[in-house]
């Protein structure tokens, strides 16, 4: 199944969530396994920088990626980046 990058950025609402309730970062990626059948949140980390998490989901296809995207986004609490992304191993074993 591919892998997808995902950099979030919070916005000033996210912000205000997060720290009146660290533990929302957990129940969303939980969300986010039950948006799609087959998606899964497979390491995630808190950044310094110009976004806040990446986290790494494998997804379907680009499609499901993409309306995790979306539905994360229309929130209102996250702005989005996210990229496919190949295993080293198998990048080399194509090259």
């Amino acid at each position: 199944m591919p892998y997808y990058l995902m950099l979030t950025k919070l916005t000033e609402r996210g912000r205000r969530t997060i720290r009146e309730h660290p533990e929302r970062i957990q129940e969303v990626n939980r969300e986010v396994e039950r948006m799609v059948d087959g998606v899964r949140v497979l390491s995630q980390w808190f950044l310094l920088g110009p976004y806040d998490f990446a986290t790494v989901i494998q997804a379907p296809d680009n499609w499901n990626a993409s309306f995790i995207a979306m539905e994360m986004g229309s929130r209102g609490t996250v702005e989005t980046l996210t990229m496919p992304a190949l295993r080293i191993e198998d990048f080399v074993g194509l090259m």
